[in-house]
């Protein structure tokens, strides 16, 4: 299934930037509610009409004006809740380029923030009143952060929404950048503009059949490209209610998500895979009975590996909820095509497809017959959006792949991303890919392994080591650096972090040499804790198993290059020389 221009409807057809659909929205349905947040998932405590929004964006926006502030970066860093919203789009309405990103907790390491203000050359800093402080705090200890303009934004004067003037924007003018979980030293910004996400909401509009009738409830953050463009956007593309609640509200208790879905009558929601499965395995029965799912018409499960056994799980634990099983729409994407590449239409049954294990693993493809007892079920992950082209393409001779093999899946189309903000070489390689055969091009280079069946993509790993869980990507190299920096008895340049599934998810593993020094004398009890700290503080992750190993017995190239994918088939065969 291809998604055609002609299927698609207004506001693409009639705007050219968010910030125009905003207005529209805001002069034709001013009293309409946009947007409501459940503190703890339950109770309502902020709501927000597009009039309103439209207000506290304007006034937002005169300040900046103010401040001469049209083509600067601003950095976003709020807790959960509406307060951002406005200020993502106060930025809009005033031509500054936003970059939404996760406030640091108390006391936790700001590398990671310090390489995104040093990269994007950020004036700004928003917030709002009830984290200020802390922040202010945090930035006070470094010179370059403290040095940063302070904008709180539910302390500007709302007068100020009259001195507003709307700024010069064209359908590709940066609307804001996305900050990949990359390195921690060399963080990229994907410049999205306007035009870029306009275009995905149009296609996300068709095939997830949205109304002005439809409800959304998300807990997913803000600061994140799904939670943004699906979570925030999409409901004001086509003019329908959101109810918001925290990450937090969520993870602490599965239920609150669904419960709000069915008090709601929601129609719509989106999540990874692990929310699914944290479902299942921590809703009981008999409050599965008590729920009223049958409201809910679509749910993306995307941003991490789709797993079917999960989507299987669900769908029969959520029955007696009156959950159909059609509502589960596996997709694809990644912020360097805004968000979604590839979807499942909704009221479409998933694609179960089993292969032959081993030979996936050497990239084939061998659909399993009954008689196979090696065998992976793999999930479809929908079709092309609008005018995108998808190649599947050997990544070493750069040539289009046969049916049968797995390739690099490169992307191209409307909604692929203008670039890396600030690195021309980056983006060359990333986004100006070309195909060695017949010259087509450019393509972006996703990094991403599938092939396409009978229309459909399906993905089967990563080509490059990237850590996924649960919907974020760490590189193994910075968790490395950090669990060899908790503790003196750990050997430097001598890790390996990777990830193994377990009960459907991934699931993060350690591998480390201890010093040679240290051997005899060593509390390996004493060395785990540390690990799991410093990771826990640094990434949000937990570790779900640490392996301490003797001197010099990590694989490695002969060049001294860790061999990570060795390490994890040592660590599955369990011949790694483990301590303790």
């Amino acid at each position: 299934m291809t998604i055609n221009y002609g299927d698609l409807q207004e506001p693409l057809n009639k705007f050219s930037t968010l910030v125009e659909l905003l207005r529209y929205r805001a002069s034709s349905q001013p009293e309409s509610l946009a947007y409501i947040f459940l503190r703890d998932g339950e109770i309502e405590e902020a709501r927000l009409t597009y009039g309103e929004l439209d207000q506290k964006a304007r006034a937002i926006a005169a300040h900046l004006q103010s401040l001469e502030a049209k083509g600067e970066r601003g950095l976003l860093l709020y807790p959960p809740g509406l307060d951002f919203i406005s200020a993502f789009f106060g930025c809009l309405y005033a031509g500054v380029v936003a970059i939404p990103a996760y406030p640091p907790r108390r006391n936790q390491n700001l590398l990671r923030l310090q390489a995104i203000i040093a990269d994007s050359q950020a004036r700004f800093t928003f917030t709002n009143a009830a984290l200020f402080p802390s922040l202010k705090n945090q930035w006070a200890k470094d010179s370059e952060l403290g040095a940063m303009q302070w904008i709180v934004t539910d302390e500007i004067d709302h007068h100020l929404r009259e001195d507003w003037l709307e700024p010069t924007l064209e359908k590709n003018s940066l609307a804001f950048l996305q900050y990949t979980s990359g390195s921690t030293g060399t963080p990229k910004g994907v410049m999205v503009s306007h035009y870029n996400l306009l275009i995905n909401s149009a296609f996300i509009d068709c095939v997830w059949g949205h109304d002005q009738d439809s409800v959304m409830v998300t807990w997913l953050p803000t600061f994140h490209d799904m939670g943004l463009i699906y979570g925030v956007i999409q409901p004001l593309y086509k003019g329908f209610l959101c109810y918001m609640m925290a990450p937090a509200s969520f993870v602490e208790r599965p239920l609150r998500w669904l419960q709000a879905l069915s008090d709601k009558q929601a129609t719509h929601s989106a999540a990874p895979n692990f929310a699914y499965d944290l479902c299942v395995r921590k809703i009981p029965p008999e409050k599965r009975a008590t729920l009223d799912l049958s409201h809910w018409r679509m749910t993306l499960n995307g941003s991490e590996p789709v797993r079917a056994e999960v989507l299987k799980k669900f769908a029969e634990a959520f029955q007696v909820s009156g959950f159909k099983a059609t509502a589960l729409c596996p997709g694809y994407g990644l912020a360097e095509a805004t968000l979604v590449v590839t979807a499942v239409s909704y009221d479409s049954p998933s694609y179960f497809y089993p292969v032959q294990a081993n030979a996936l693993e050497k990239n084939k493809i061998v659909g399993a017959t009954e008689t196979d007892t090696n065998v992976q079920t793999l999930v479809g992950c929908g079709w092309t959006t609008i005018d995108t082209q998808i190649v599947i393409v050997n990544p070493e001779t750069l040539k289009p792949c046969s049916p049968e093999i797995v390739g690099e899946i490169w992307v191209s189309g409307s909604t692929i991303a203008q670039g890396y903000w600030g690195k021309p070489q980056e983006t060359k390689e990333t986004f100006q890919a070309y195909l060695a055969d017949t010259g087509a091009g450019p393509f972006l280079r996703t990094g991403d392994l599938g092939f396409i069946k009978d229309g459909e993509l399906f993905i089967t790993g990563r080509l490059k080591e990237i850590i996924l869980i649960r919907g974020r990507n760490n590189y193994p190299q910075d968790i490395e650096y950090t669990v060899q920096n908790s503790h003196p008895a750990l050997r430097p340049s001598c890790g390996a972090a990777f990830t193994v599934e377990n009960k459907g998810e991934e699931k993060l593993v350690v591998v480390q040499e201890v010093e040679r020094t240290w051997l005899r004398k060593v509390d390996i009890d004493e060395v785990k804790r540390a690990i799991r700290k410093a990771v826990v503080q640094e990434y949000d992750l937990q570790v779900y198993a640490i392996a301490l190993i003797r001197t010099g017995s990590l694989p490695k190239t002969s060049s001294g290059k860790i061999q990570r994918r060795g390490c994890r088939s040592k660590f599955l065969e369990g011949s790694l020389e483990i301590l303790g």
